[in-house]
């Protein structure tokens, strides 16, 4: 593509613009690129260690599921060519596509979706992916195109759970899969772009996989990091990228008026929340986590990032599970003194303390993790105001996982849960779950969960869901924030774009650049 003229009617002139954005203001698109910003570059390449969204949407470009959505939201087979159920739906046996390859020429073989599930299943591979399998109880290759899948119980539609990405087998030498191996830096998937490099400015280049059944209409993606937030919206209007994933509400306006830029907006499937350690002191005190939760204003936090729905459980609103009669906390002096009292604090005008000790709190949130300084801050505010002692702390993704996943090591931390349209909350809150860090343990919650996941009954799954809604609200092991409105920005060179609710790139094939 020909370099394009720059405007500056909207901005004020390039030389306002840092020295930092240079790399981009110089340098065009290339013919059919689509170059897109994240505010950092996804850490590892592999959908078994996939723990943020920048790399969730680098995966729907390169990698495949045996089924995905189409335009619809519908089921709809992707690797899979066509299924059987047995008639007690305890077996499913799945014909795979022909002719599909890995990005390396070796065909795609149902010996690797075998292989997928058994990597995942492996507790050697410490994926938090395990629960999107644990209903498979064995996953055997009859042949090539044949794979025959038995469950743990029996299931009224598999292939909706079965959208998790499938792994090349030839590329590893066994099951228990690290994060550190060289697959995290040389992927190779059976999507529709493959990754071609890791560039020194941080970007990830990736070109059209001219391999896959479905020719993609653009030639290159292009991945680039910007820190800043501030200025991806400028590299937007500047026409040194095409598309922004999520806009910043201050950004909205001045988007919409540009006649260059064309708005999105989605509804995502994610939620954020403050999660209690409940294996360390106070918070292992239901009321001292109901009384910090009563003394956080939710309202106050969103308005300075967005607009959204504050939500009281751990669904979004427009959820079928979501129950609308779970009251929101209401931030009541007396109540929560009373609250704080029984649990042995008092309070003489400096603060609460207890036994001479303050209660003290440290907040902490993963860098990445976008508007997150606002919101610790404000929250930070709030709850000193009201005589908690607080600190706060940013953690890049090795102390993230560190201090969060693998030791505990924190006290209420500040992050969001997103979810494909499924919603299986069962390993955020079963006493068993593999992604339960906060410890939380209710016996009928788990009764619930199981029941949820057991019925072949709709209506039962639907109740069972509402009913853990209000249970999980009233233990308190998190305070649920909103879930927030979405926006992407795209030039209006790209053309037949249509955003997925939860990725982003699944349908990409379909774009194209005028």
């Amino acid at each position: 593509m020909p370099s394009r003229p720059t405007s500056t009617s909207a901005l004020g002139t390039l030389t306002a613009l840092p020295l930092c954005l240079c790399w981009a203001l110089s340098a065009p698109a290339q013919a059919s690129e689509l170059r897109y910003a994240e505010d950092q570059a996804p850490a590892i390449v592999n959908p078994l260690f996939a723990t943020t969204m920048s790399e969730a949407r680098l995966d729907e470009l390169l990698f495949e599921g045996l089924y995905n959505d189409n335009k619809d939201l519908a089921t709809s087979p992707d690797l899979a060519a066509s299924a059987q159920m047995s008639s007690d739906r305890m077996e499913m046996t799945i014909t795979m596509r022909q002719g599909v390859t890995w990005q390396d020429g070796t065909p795609v073989t149902a010996n690797d979706v075998a292989f997928t599930i058994a990597a995942m299943k492996d507790k050697g591979t410490l994926s938090t992916e395990q629960g999107r399998v644990d209903w498979i109880d064995e996953a055997t290759a009859i042949d090539d195109r044949t794979v025959r899948l038995r469950f743990v119980r029996p299931e009224a539609r598999p292939e909706d759970k079965l959208f998790f990405k499938i792994l090349p087998a030839h590329r590893f030498d066994g099951t228990a899969i690290k994060r550190t191996d060289p697959f995290r830096t040389n992927p190779i998937g059976s999507g529709p772009f493959k990754l071609d490099s890791y560039n020194d400015d941080g970007s990830i280049s990736m070109s059209r996989y001219e391999g896959h059944r479905d020719r993609a209409g653009l030639d290159q993606i292009t991945m680039r990091e910007v820190s800043d937030k501030n200025y991806q919206a400028k590299l937007l209007m500047y026409e040194s990228l095409e598309a922004l994933v999520r806009v910043l509400p201050r950004d909205l306006a001045v988007l919409q008026s540009n006649r260059k830029v064309e708005l999105y907006p989605y509804q995502t499937n994610s939620w954020w929340y403050l999660g209690f350690n409940l294996h360390r002191d106070p918070f292992k005190d239901p009321r001292v986590r109901t009384a910090l939760a009563e003394m956080i204003d939710v309202d106050a936090l969103l308005a300075p990032i967005g607009t959204g729905d504050s939500l009281t459980g751990p669904f979004v609103k427009s959820s079928p599970f979501y129950n609308h009669q779970v009251p929101a906390f209401v931030n009541d002096p007396i109540q929560v003194a009373d609250l704080l009292e029984q649990a042995g604090y008092v309070n003489n005008g400096d603060g609460w303390k207890k036994d001479g000790k303050p209660l003290t709190l440290t907040v902490s949130a993963h860098k990445n993790l976008e508007s997150a300084q606002e919101v610790v801050i404000n929250l930070q505010s709030q709850l000193q105001s009201q005589g908690v002692t607080v600190q706060v702390d940013f953690l890049d993704e090795a102390a993230w996982r560190a201090s969060v996943w693998r030791d505990r090591d924190y006290d209420l931390i500040l992050s969001q849960w997103s979810f494909d349209r499924n919603e299986d909350i069962r390993e955020q809150f079963h006493s068993k779950g593999s992604r339960n860090f906060t410890g939380y343990a209710n016996k009928e919650v788990d009764r619930l969960l199981d029941l949820a996941r057991d019925t072949m009954d709709p209506q039962e799954k639907k109740q069972a869901l509402r009913d853990v809604h209000k249970l999980v609200h009233d233990d308190v092991p998190m305070v649920f924030l909103w879930t927030l409105d979405s926006y992407s920005a795209m030039s209006t060179d790209i053309r037949n774009v249509v955003i997925h609710p939860f990725y982003f790139f699944t349908w990409a094939t379909d774009w194209a650049m005028q």
